[in-house]
C-alpha cells in the first residue's frame, strides 16, 4: 500500500486498473527511477490544482519527468485508449451499452497563462483570451472525446473537429444536443456526412 500525500492522489483501487492499462516498459537501457504511480500522482495533481508544471510539488518526481511522461502517454494515445476503457467500464456497471446512443456537444473558452503561445487568441463573443475546448459527452456525462484549439475558433468549426472524429467509430449514436450558438451550416454538414455514410453502407 502506498501512502496518499494529497487528496487526488490514485487510491490503491484505481492505481490497480491503471497499472494494467499503461504501456509496456522497455526492458533495456536504464532502469526508471520513479514509480509510474508517483508520476501519475504528479500529473493528475496539476490537472487538479490547475498549476504550471514548474509548481508541481517537491514530494512527487522532478516536473521534467513527470512532463515528459505525460507527452510520450499522449503520443501513444495512452490517454484516449484509458478514458475510453474506464468509460466503457463505466457504462457497462451502471446496466447500459458500452456505446451510448445520444450525446451532448458544447464548448469552454478558458484563459491561459501569459506565457502560452500555442493555439491561443480572443473569443469576441465570451470576452476571453486563450484557448477553447469542444467535447461531446454521453447519456451518462461521460467525456468521449476533447478537441482543444485557440479560443477564436468558431463553434461550428470546432464543432465539426469533434464530429469528425466520432464518424465511423460511434456508430450507436443516432441523436446529438447542440445549443443555439451553433449555426445552420454545421447541421447541413452533419446531415451531408450522414447522407454520404448511408450511401456507402455506413449507418
Amino acid at each position: 500500500m502506498t501512502k496518499r500525500i494529497y487528496p487526488c492522489d490514485l487510491t490503491d483501487g484505481e492505481w490497480k486498473y491503471l497499472k494494467k492499462c499503461l504501456p509496456k516498459q522497455n526492458r533495456f537501457g536504464r532502469p526508471p527511477q520513479h514509480p509510474r504511480r508517483e508520476i501519475l500522482n504528479a500529473i493528475f495533481y496539476l490537472l487538479r490544482a490547475g498549476c504550471a508544471w514548474r509548481y508541481v510539488p517537491k514530494e512527487y518526481p522532478p516536473w521534467k519527468t513527470v512532463y515528459h511522461y505525460f507527452r510520450e502517454w499522449r503520443s501513444c494515445q495512452w490517454w484516449k485508449r484509458t478514458n475510453r476503457r474506464l468509460r466503457r467500464l463505466v457504462r457497462l456497471k451502471s446496466g447500459r451499452q458500452a456505446q451510448s446512443s445520444v450525446g451532448i456537444v458544447d464548448s469552454q473558452s478558458t484563459n491561459t497563462v501569459d506565457t502560452a503561445r500555442e493555439a491561443v487568441s480572443f473569443d469576441g463573443g465570451k470576452k476571453v483570451k486563450g484557448r477553447k475546448r469542444h467535447l461531446p459527452v454521453d447519456s451518462l456525462g461521460l467525456v468521449v472525446v476533447v478537441v482543444v484549439h485557440a479560443a477564436g475558433v468558431s463553434e461550428t468549426a470546432g464543432a465539426r473537429e469533434v464530429l469528425a472524429e466520432l464518424i465511423g467509430s460511434w456508430w450507436r449514436m443516432k441523436m446529438i444536443w447542440l445549443d443555439g450558438g451553433y449555426k445552420r451550416s454545421l447541421m447541413e454538414w452533419i446531415n451531408g456526412v450522414d447522407q454520404r455514410l448511408r450511401a456507402v453502407g455506413g449507418r
